[in-house]
């Protein structure tokens, strides 16, 4: 199971300064950075990553994820966004913008008791509920493989 940390990087100042980050594998499966949150670097460590032992100064620590700092994740560090943006391009890919607002228009209109199905539509707004649906699940799993 992908386990999430944290650490604060350490820099020291000055012409012959450095900066301290966490140590990643050197072979796959490596952590990947999610990115900064509240002065915390966040990362994903898939459980057979076999990372060398971390630096004393940058307070590496596991994290135990809550609703509020998984929705913080989630809505700022970038891998995250570019699954979403993936998902929906995965979508795009078979419906517009104007299909999809189209066909939400229909079955909000149906559910609300507004409008009746015409020709064929019925299969078409189940049809992009199911395409969107495996897009989002497919989403769903690249988080979980983040440990999110």
């Amino acid at each position: 199971m992908t386990a999430i940390y944290k650490y604060q990087r350490i820099t020291t100042p000055g012409p012959d300064g450095a900066t301290l980050y966490f140590r990643n594998a050197e072979d796959e499966p490596r952590a990947l950075e999610l990115g900064e949150l509240y002065g915390w670097h966040y990362v994903s460590v898939p459980e057979a990553a076999l990372l060398p032992e971390q630096p004393t100064e940058i307070d590496w620590q596991i994290v135990t994820l809550d609703a509020e700092l998984r929705a913080s994740l989630l809505a700022t560090c970038r891998p995250l966004q570019l699954i979403a943006e993936a998902v929906v391009e995965r979508i795009r890919s078979r419906y517009s913008l104007d299909d999809e607002l189209f066909l939400n228009r229909i079955a909000t209109g149906v559910a609300n008791g507004l409008y009746e199905y015409q020709d064929g539509e019925e299969a078409e707004v189940i049809a992009f509920g199911v395409w969107a649906e495996e897009c989002r699940q497919w989403g769903r799993a690249r988080r979980a493989e983040l440990g999110l």
